[in-house]
């Protein structure tokens, strides 16, 4: 029937480390109109483009992409803990649909989603199960990372199955933009570090102590004089491209110079690279109807979101 994208950042410090009271101003505001024209357009169906922070997918078995046909909340960073309101027969649908377009994604019947997906769709809807919802896991923080051409196909599939659907979907893609926090990567790990990213947190209080170093860097990093892992010029430039309704702009990022240009964990753009080629594929093109971007050393990151259909 209808498709249309929700493209923004999100961030563990969200609520919990407050940036400037102009910075914080504008960023409710932005909040405040997605809430509106989400509302306002009554979607039937969400699916939520979403990395993870080695909290539900491990190096254990990593994929690039995964489709939940359930889906639980972590409850990580004032997070709600519990489970979406996945339509099972739907989301298996949709994995088949795209397995058969070719693109070999996983499925998980037990996707635990951390804050990457959760937050959004609090911000949006006041809670898990407002809505239907239908996660995707795109690779955004572990290498080695799928291609974009990879994600466009992945992407092209999702779109032309909710476009050929009689509802209104909604697709959330939670990412981005530029930043770099303390998240350890396997050339440099230690062995402890080795076993988290082989296996996440066994307690609580390893979870809880992961989130304090998160908080103390995101104050660390306000007290800076200048924005440090933050490059706004790289963020604006990537939003722009997002703009141009030509998702082939995409397949000049490679993992390596978004590493060095923009951090580390640049790489959860993936998710919009994914969600404006799915909206490509449904309409054939598309307009954004608004756009808000703030660098938020609070945060530990550029802010961004923008409205597309």
């Amino acid at each position: 029937m209808s498709v249309a994208l929700l493209a923004m950042s999100h961030s563990p410090l969200l609520g919990i480390n407050d940036p400037q009271p102009d910075v914080a101003s504008a960023l409710e505001e932005s909040f405040e109109t997605a809430r509106q024209t989400i509302a306002d357009y009554d979607p039937d169906l969400v699916l939520v483009f979403t990395p993870d922070h080695f909290n539900g997918f491990f190096y254990t078995l990593l994929p690039q992409f995964c489709v939940g046909y359930a889906a639980e909340s972590m409850g990580d960073y004032k997070t709600t803990a519990g489970p979406f309101d996945v339509p099972v027969e739907l989301a298996e649908d949709l994995g088949q649909f795209i397995i058969d377009r070719g693109v070999d994604v996983a499925i998980s019947r037990e996707m635990v989603i951390d804050h990457g997906g959760a937050q959004p769709v609090e911000l949006m809807f006041g809670s898990l199960t407002a809505k239907p919802v239908i996660p995707i896991f795109v690779n955004g923080v572990a290498h080695p990372f799928a291609a974009m051409e990879r994600i466009r196909l992945l992407a092209e599939a999702v779109g032309t199955w909710a476009a050929n659907l009689d509802k209104k979907v909604l697709m959330i893609a939670s990412g981005g933009l530029s930043h770099d926090p303390p998240l350890p990567r396997w050339a440099e790990a230690t062995d402890a570090q080795k076993e988290f990213l082989l296996h996440g947190h066994p307690d609580q209080a390893d979870r809880d102590a992961r989130e304090a170093r998160v908080i103390a860097a995101g104050k660390a990093n306000a007290a800076e004089t200048g924005i440090i892992d933050i490059n706004p010029e790289w963020d604006q430039k990537f939003m722009a491209d997002c703009a141009s309704a030509d998702p082939t702009r995409f397949d000049h990022y490679t993992a390596a110079q978004m590493a060095e240009d923009a951090g580390n964990s640049s790489h959860e753009v993936r998710t919009w690279v994914a969600g404006f080629s799915a909206l490509t594929a449904a309409h054939g093109g598309y307009q954004v109807e608004y756009e808000f971007y703030r660098p938020i050393p609070e945060f530990v990151a550029g802010f961004g979101l923008m409205i597309a259909r």
